[in-house]
């Protein structure tokens, strides 16, 4: 199949709207007080509400509810102050009790949006219909057995929204935008770690074809469990070529729930899609309706932080700095807090930005560590780049040997010095390293005087190896021309 993306065709337009699940960073489950942590050994976070054994009720986690307030209240949702759990019946083995216990007539968010930006420039609205409460299932293995497969229940439990988008979608860039907004969103606001491979943040995406100025629906089919960006637009383009397809070749779409193959970037039916009457919801006697009270509601509102798009901003009207600079900050809620602490005593903040998003970024990935393993305090890199801007301590000696040497307690200034860092003042030690280069490098210095000035810059470095990093390079540069003249 010659895949075509959906801006390309003519004859066919893709409408597609995601089903976007969050897991919640609480630290227990949605309806018991087991601990929903990732990355426990099977089956270790278990209660006999997990197992769904008799006479095991739950109870709600608060918590959960203010994390989907605040991200409903982030997607400019409606909150719905009285809600209630349903039941949604269907039967799996990783889903002990036999039903999911859901949110379907009541959600506790709807009739939200987000604007997202294109790459183009163009800024594309997509409608938010619902944002509802829910728990995960279980996970199945079937790859540690040639005859059985295994049940972990650690997962069972594990508080969920459910974020549905109203089929405003109409490429896969528009998705692939949405879902790195949503998951800014919701690290921003301190609601999940969005981590995709880990099965934080994944989504499932409806998607139908029609011709281009109708307004009817497609049949859709649901492409489940798409759990990285490059998915969701392989999975999308993929499906949207294969209805052209079918409908070019005189067939009919049957509407499915399809799996997508990552290593061969097809879909392929799963089961005919279930209708919501197929579920027999029904509301959950077991738990009480939620009531959101007008001062909770004012209280949550009130502590919401300033939220990404305005950050940037404020850092572009505050620092000058240009739209790409200002995104790596506010898409990055440790940096932009390390930013706010290290900004208190830095000297020059546009040098700390600068600093944040090039060589610091680069060291941490260079040490393959994020940001909360970095030793250095936020006050102690002001310290640094301070001594940097200063012409005390050149960039190469910081990243090289004061940074790795800093540790919470080190006093940074000190530290320096005890390596030997701090350059030299002298300039009669300086114009003596500078006569040894120059007589060493004869036959360059009688080209730069005939016209080849770029010879300079291996004057400059030469010097700066005598000086063991320790000097000026810019006060170098200067001496050496003068001394050249």
């Amino acid at each position: 199949m010659s895949i075509k993306t959906a801006t390309e065709s003519l004859t066919f337009e893709l409408v597609s709207g995601l089903e976007i699940h969050v897991q919640l960073n609480t630290q227990s489950k949605i309806f018991s007080s087991d601990s929903a942590t990732f990355g426990a050994n099977p089956n270790a976070h278990i209660s006999a509400v997990s197992l769904a054994l008799p006479g095991a009720l739950p109870k709600l986690n608060k918590e959960v509810v203010a994390k989907a307030i605040r991200i409903g209240l982030a997607l400019n949702c409606e909150i719905n102050q009285h809600n209630f759990f349903d039941r949604k019946n269907y039967f799996y083995a990783d889903l002990p009790k036999g039903y999911q216990i859901t949110q379907d007539n009541s959600p506790i968010c709807k009739n939200g949006f987000l604007n997202v930006v294109l790459a183009n420039g163009e800024e594309k609205r997509i409608g938010i219909n619902r944002i509802h409460l829910e728990e995960d299932a279980g996970k199945s293995i079937h790859d540690q057995d040639p005859n059985y497969s295994y049940v972990d229940l650690n997962r069972a439990g594990v508080p969920l929204i459910e974020i549905v988008t109203e089929p405003d979608i109409r490429s896969s860039e528009e998705a692939s935008a949405l879902l790195a907004e949503i998951r800014t969103l919701v690290r921003h606001l301190n609601v999940s770690d969005g981590n995709m491979e880990e099965g934080s943040l994944r989504c499932d995406a409806n998607i139908s074809i029609r011709k281009p100025g109708s307004t009817e629906f497609g049949t859709r089919c649901e492409v489940k469990n798409l759990n990285s960006m490059r998915n969701v637009r392989r999975a999308m383009e993929f499906e949207f070529n294969r209805q052209i397809e079918v409908i070019e070749g005189g067939g009919k779409i049957i509407q499915s729930t399809l799996n997508f193959d990552a290593d061969k970037g097809t879909t392929s039916p799963m089961r005919t899609k279930e209708e919501a009457n197929d579920y027999r919801y029904f509301p959950d006697p077991d738990l009480q309706p939620i009531s959101i009270s007008d001062e909770w509601l004012a209280e949550i509102k009130s502590a919401m932080p300033i939220l990404p798009k305005e950050i940037v901003k404020q850092l572009i009207a505050n620092y000058g700095i240009n739209k790409s600079e200002a995104n790596i900050l506010a898409e990055d809620i440790d940096l932009y807090g390390y930013f706010n602490k290290a900004k208190l005593t830095v000297n020059n903040q546009k040098s700390l930005i600068n600093w944040l998003i090039g060589a610091v970024r680069t060291y941490l990935n260079d040490q393959s560590i994020s940001l909360a393993d970095f030793k250095v305090l936020p006050i102690q890199l002001a310290e640094v780049i301070n001594l940097v801007d200063e012409k005390k301590i050149s960039q190469q000696s910081a990243l090289q040997d004061l940074i790795p040497a800093l540790h919470q307690n080190t006093d940074v200034l000190a530290k320096a010095a005890e390596l030997n860092l701090l350059i030299v003042e002298d300039n009669d030690e300086i114009l003596s390293y500078i006569a040894e280069v120059l007589t060493k490098f004869e036959p360059q210095v009688q080209a730069y005087k005939n016209g080849k000035k770029g010879v300079l810059g291996l004057f400059v470095g030469e010097v700066m190896k005598l000086a063991k990093g320790k000097a000026d390079a810019k006060k170098i540069n200067d001496l050496i021309i003068d001394k050249l003249k």
